[in-house]
């Protein structure tokens, strides 16, 4: 990110803290108890992070800039001698360290072969360090703006390098990270739900039968697609994890990366109404052909995986309300009206699904 995205991030996380401190005290017992419990992440104070670098023989300016990140804890860190560098510290039990080092591996795999994305740096031949109970990478800096996908050939060329990636991630499959999937995304997310009551009582019944007839649909999307091949994925590959420069598009942030089918990492590229999609599939899948072949089966899954997602989403908030920092964040989350929307998203999502896929 260039300097102004940063004076940017530094500039909400202000008006983010103004916000909570203006809202006075928490009065919602949920979130009163998350915000009361200790959680790993209050160990990790500026000098942990700064000695943390230190540890690996680079010298910090004292300079330390938090990014935007909710999932892992990022810091833009000056150095004494050359330009910042970005420490990314894991989120305590969420990956193995096998399932960190593989996607290590794999971005570093796509940047032998010019592919432009962001690899963890090699410091005393690792790329998976440990402090004070921490896991921790390091990255290079590197600026860029968010793409213009209202562009034709914006959305050619990110395609010709999404192809890129899968065309390197199929060549050998995760054997430590788990794939996106009907059962992980929506089946175990309406579980964890429901079984630990998020959901307020006098809706629960309500979201129990529509988050079924969405998963439903999910089902039967993926039996109209047929078998279709496993990848390797970005995994969440949004316009906001691509940054761009005159050189072009580059990919960061691979935590999300898991097997997958391909179309996962081109249907968030899409906004819009049905006419304004199928177009810009048309101009993704312009570049995407260059070096992949695409299956148009894979159209079915657009909206499952949008339903997917959203299931997911609700879900990782929920799984994350220990963290004193979500219950700030999002407030709104875990009260009467997100939960009476939800319910409306996925009745929209249940139709949907049941429409022809876009036309490519």
């Amino acid at each position: 990110m260039d300097q102004d995205q940063f004076d940017d991030e530094a500039a909400d996380a202000r008006a983010a803290a103004l916000a909570a401190a203006m809202a006075g005290p928490l009065t919602d017992p949920a979130q009163v108890q998350a915000a009361q419990q200790p959680h790993p992440y209050a160990a990790l104070t500026p000098d942990c992070v700064l000695d943390a670098l230190e540890s690996l023989g680079i010298h910090s300016d004292g300079r330390m800039l938090a990014l935007n990140s909710y999932e892992n804890r990022v810091y833009q860190v000056g150095v004494d001698e050359g330009a910042p560098l970005v420490l990314k510290f894991y989120r305590p039990q969420r990956w193995s360290d096998a399932a960190i080092l593989e996607e290590h591996a794999f971005t570093r795999e796509l940047a032998e072969q010019e592919i432009p994305v962001v690899p963890a740096r090699m410091i005393g031949g690792q790329t998976l360090h440990h402090y004070q109970g921490f896991r921790f990478a390091v990255f290079e800096r590197h600026g860029g703006r968010a793409p213009e996908l209202g562009d034709p050939q914006v959305l050619e060329w990110t395609g010709r390098f999404i192809a890129r990636i899968h065309a390197l991630g199929a060549q050998q499959a995760y054997q430590e990270r788990p794939a996106l999937d009907i059962r992980s995304f929506g089946y175990e997310s309406c579980a964890f739900l429901q079984e630990q009551q998020f959901i307020p009582a006098d809706l629960a019944e309500a979201y129990a039968s529509v988050s079924q007839l969405a998963l439903d649909g999910v089902q039967r999307c993926y039996d109209r697609a047929g078998d279709l091949p496993s990848l390797r994925l970005h995994g969440d590959c949004h316009g906001g994890n691509v940054l761009w420069t005159d050189a072009g598009p580059h990919f960061v942030d691979f935590d999300d990366s898991r097997m997958g089918p391909a179309i996962q990492d081109l249907w968030m590229m899409l906004s819009g109404d049905r006419s304004e999609q199928t177009r810009q599939m048309s101009d993704i899948l312009a570049g995407y052909e260059d070096f992949c072949a695409f299956s148009p089966h894979q159209m079915h899954l657009v909206e499952a995986l949008r339903t997917l997602r959203l299931l997911h989403y609700s879900a990782w908030l929920a799984r994350r309300w220990d963290d004193p920092a979500f219950p700030l964040a999002f407030p709104w989350f875990n009260s009467q009206r997100y939960w009476q929307d939800r319910i409306l998203e996925l009745r929209e999502q249940v139709a949907l699904m049941a429409e022809p896929p876009l036309a490519i």
